[in-house]
């Protein structure tokens, strides 16, 4: 089977060479062919190009049946690639949003018993079944807004039946969604109540005994640490990274998001996939990152919720980094995956051009999760996992737009959702 789109106004992030991540003054630019065409073939992209070089003949050669698509006065772009979310998690929490607007602050909320420990009773007493579920409805609503990869974390079980329960509901979602999941293990995420004042034993119980059953299982491609002021300590992340290298587990980091807390320079010295948040970022961060193989990823969703200050994001592109922006979505601090959105902030609080937001959530945003060979741009052998707009009169608007639902048509794995 072929699908053939025809007459795309703009086929946006086009690779001849694919690469693994676009970085500094770089990420102003975007491979855009204007009226294109684009085949799949199966589920990986075949072949794109001019309407004017599109040789209609080789198309149809064979016997294969060819499904063609007029999308005439609509963009094409690769999926979203959302690398960092907690989307499995048992109910909302929009008594602490009250809180929040009275004036608490996120540590507040934590010391009370809420955030983090909020959701993990509520994850304790859920079953698998009805976490899957409520997950399999938000992979749903993500697919809808463009979302093709996404990457999703334990962390709101906090003991090792409730983590393991998290990671195979994940486990599930991957088999049984066209997505591109990838699993990441929080037991770090926070210090559960019983352990309060013990947090050191907390630590050995995630090295000892959480990590070589996740690892036995396989129900981890990552493991990460919410290394920050009133977290775990560098101290804590470094044990814990550690103990999750010997099992095959790649390091992703919360690192930075309440105070310069040293999870950035852990996090490139076990060469982090990627660290996450970074409100709080210096020279110092800065030049770490830029020695280093580590993606900074900036959550807008979560700096815009909680009202908390900017990554400086210019900073960090005109110091010749690559960056990622992800959604974070979750039911405490970032109750949104739509990464449309997620673009639009990039724009207005961040001061990112839209070419640049595009590449923060598609190639590097795929790098950031392990999985920018397969998605992340249109090149030929990667995925088919792209969607086409509305008509729109460029690719300025979807940004503008921030509220438009310009999604028309998604594709995942070569078909159409």
């Amino acid at each position: 089977m072929k699908t053939l789109i025809l007459n795309i106004k703009q086929l946006i992030q086009t690779e001849e060479a694919p690469r693994k991540w676009v970085a500094g003054e770089a990420m102003s630019r975007l491979g855009i062919i204007e009226n294109a065409y684009l085949l799949v073939e199966g589920d990986k992209i075949a072949g794109f190009g001019k309407m004017e070089d599109l040789d209609m003949e080789s198309v149809y050669a064979g016997s294969d049946t060819v499904k063609e698509i007029d999308a005439s006065g609509r963009l094409v772009l690769p999926s979203f690639c959302d690398s960092h979310t907690h989307l499995v998690y048992a109910g909302s929490r929009e008594i602490e949003y009250i809180d929040k607007i009275r004036g608490l602050s996120y540590e507040e909320i934590a010391k009370r018993g809420g955030g983090i420990l909020n959701s993990a009773e509520r994850i304790r007493q859920a079953s698998e079944e009805e976490l899957f579920d409520a997950a399999y409805d938000r992979i749903q609503e993500i697919a809808g807004f463009g979302t093709g990869a996404v990457e999703i974390k334990s962390g709101y079980g906090l003991d090792t039946a409730s983590e393991l329960k998290m990671l195979r509901v994940i486990r599930r979602l991957k088999a049984e969604t066209p997505l591109l999941i990838k699993s990441t293990f929080l037991g770090a995420h926070a210090v559960p109540s019983e352990y309060k004042g013990r947090q050191t034993e907390y630590v050995d119980l995630i090295i000892n005994e959480m990590i070589p059953m996740v690892a036995a299982e396989e129900l981890a491609d990552y493991v990460d640490v919410f290394c920050d002021k009133g977290f775990f300590t560098v101290e804590d992340t470094d044990r814990i990274l550690n103990a999750g290298m010997k099992y095959g587990l790649r390091a992703k980091i919360h690192a930075n998001e309440l105070d310069y807390s040293g999870g950035v320079q852990v996090g490139v010295k076990y060469n982090a996939i990627s660290v996450d948040h970074l409100e709080c970022i210096g020279d110092d961060e800065i030049a770490c990152l830029l020695e280093s193989e580590t993606m900074p990823t900036v959550l807008p969703g979560a700096a815009f919720f909680l009202n908390m200050p900017y990554s400086p994001v210019r900073k960090m592109i005109q110091a010749g980094l690559p960056v990622a922006m992800a959604s974070d979505y979750n039911p405490g601090s970032s109750p949104s995956g739509n990464m449309k959105f997620i673009m639009s902030l990039g724009c207005i609080n961040y001061k990112m051009l839209p070419e640049e937001v595009i590449n923060a959530t598609t190639i590097n945003s795929a790098y950031a999760m392990g999985v920018e060979e397969e998605v992340g741009s249109i090149a030929v052998g990667k995925l088919a996992n792209f969607y086409i707009t509305t008509p729109v009169p460029g690719l300025e608007y979807l940004p503008y737009a921030y509220t438009a639902n310009l999604v028309e048509a998604v594709f995942l794995k070569g078909e159409q959702y």
